[in-house]
């Protein structure tokens, strides 16, 4: 049996197929069914109102439209946070400058990779060249 401590509550729980105890799943749900009677009543809503109306965190709510529980597709003002910068986006994790950012970032360090092996290889060369220049001048 795997023993875990939940990490909403702290109480220890045998881990199963959710990362969370028993009495968290069910508020979970009662916090997830708040909130899909909000969305259904409230269709043009935002986050931060379904928020404050429900009690329910926006980190939950972002976590149940990442799940697939909560569809954002017929709730047009509905976004959720970037997890980067925190600006509200409607699908994927970050936003698009962030997600350019990222890409530039990872660009730059493999072109610097590339250009410190490259040195590095120009340099091994040398010293070959070198080491090759001594042996024959040595007969």
């Amino acid at each position: 049996m795997n023993l875990d401590n939940c990490p909403r509550c702290g109480k220890l729980f045998s881990k199963n197929f959710r990362d969370v105890c028993p009495a968290c799943i069910k508020e979970i749900d009662k916090e997830y069914e708040l909130c899909s009677d909000y969305l259904r009543k409230n269709k043009g809503t935002n986050i931060n109102d379904l928020s404050n109306e429900t009690g329910v965190s926006v980190r939950q709510i972002t976590k149940f439209v990442r799940e697939g529980r909560i569809s954002i597709v017929n709730a047009p003002n509905m976004a959720y946070p970037c997890e980067v910068c925190g600006t509200l986006i409607r699908e994927n994790n970050m936003c698009d400058s962030c997600r350019a950012r990222l890409i530039s970032d990872t660009g730059k360090m493999r072109n610097e990779d590339t250009r410190r092996a490259e040195e590095q290889e120009a340099q091994k060369a040398n010293q070959n060249i070198y080491k090759g220049l001594d042996r024959y001048k040595d007969r």
